[in-house]
């Protein structure tokens, strides 16, 4: 199959100087582990499998996912994907996390071990390319993560020991984030929603990270999925219910758009695959439909007008998520 995007997934960012390079769009796979408490929708085995083969088929070669999503059911899927198929395309790049224990919050070394081993297990493969810690500020202490011999120093000597060849962070919170971010080589780093068309929470640390060379993963440029579906089919704004005011920005956005003819998802992926700051953004997909929609948006042609407009739009730099009700998984 050709996709019309497929001419700028010929493109490859390096992640640092790890050697590994990696196409502008990364497919995430959070909603292929069946998470209704996020997303609103269930999506089950047979859909998830079309979806992950569709990506395998496609150009982009890089897969974003973590042990925590759908309690392990992200990895399960997509290792029996990758088992259906006798192995990973030529190139291809997996991305997972290290999570925290989800019953009780634990994230010592000794979890932080198990979670890779779940991992591995589950995915089907002897080492992880690109390993993350994830989401330390859910955990019950940030101390058992930052400390010395914790889940942060187990990340440094699995990747020592050759279990994957880049290390990163992926989190939300920025104030908590940024201070890690600066004590730890990382080579990458994962943001969502957090620089998009409506939020810049994540500038400042954007502008560190690439001083210091370390990769920048921009996840959920639609905001939780509301620039790619619509405010009128999907009202919710980074996982939220959003009442007429939180949807007010997006409706500006949507109607700049009707206007010069283009797609709010075009617009909202433009932004962040135009920041030279950013390596990949990692684009959420759940059914295969949308694999073919992300790299088409990925090649449209945002009118400059357009572009002027977009950017003119006020932006939020607080937490999106700070009234969020989190589920884990």
């Amino acid at each position: 199959m050709k996709f019309r995007g497929e001419n700028k997934m010929m493109q490859r960012n390096p992640i640092g100087n790890t050697g590994l390079e990696v196409t502008p769009i990364c497919f995430g796979t959070s909603g292929l582990g069946d998470m209704p408490g996020t997303y609103g929708y269930s999506v089950d085995e047979a859909r998830a499998e079309a979806t992950l083969q569709a990506i395998f088929d496609g150009p982009a070669n890089f897969l974003d996912t973590s042990r925590i999503y759908g309690f392990g059911r992200s990895e399960a899927r997509i290792g029996a994907a990758i088992r259906a198929r006798g192995g990973l395309p030529k190139g291809f790049v997996l991305a997972s996390k290290l999570d925290r224990d989800p019953e009780t919050g634990r994230f010592d070394a000794d979890q932080a071990r198990r979670s890779l081993e779940e991992s591995l297990a589950a995915l089907g493969v002897d080492r992880i390319p690109v390993l993350h810690l994830h989401d330390p500020e859910h955990a019950r202490s940030l101390d058992e993560i930052i400390r010395d011999g914790g889940a942060l120093d187990a990340l440094f000597r699995m990747k020592e020991e050759g279990l994957t060849q880049a290390v990163g962070l992926a989190m939300g919170r920025v104030d908590v984030m940024l201070p890690i971010l600066k004590a730890y080589p990382f080579d990458t780093l994962v943001s969502h929603n957090r620089f998009t068309l409506l939020n810049r929470a994540a500038e400042e640390m954007f502008d560190y990270a690439h001083a210091k060379g370390v990769a920048i993963l921009n996840a959920a440029p639609y905001a939780g999925g509301v620039l790619a579906k619509g405010s009128a089919v999907m009202p919710r704004v980074t996982y939220q219910e959003a009442d007429a005011a939180a949807l007010a920005p997006v409706r500006r956005i949507e109607e700049i758009c009707a206007r010069h003819g283009i797609a709010p998802g075009a617009a909202a992926l433009w932004f962040s695959m135009n920041d030279p700051r950013i390596a990949s953004t990692i684009c959420g997909v759940s059914k295969p439909e949308r694999v073919a929609q992300t790299l088409d948006w990925a090649s449209a042609e945002i009118p400059e007008a357009a572009q002027a407009e977009l950017l003119a739009l006020p932006a939020s730099h607080d937490d999106p998520e700070a009234n969020r009700t989190y589920a884990a998984g």
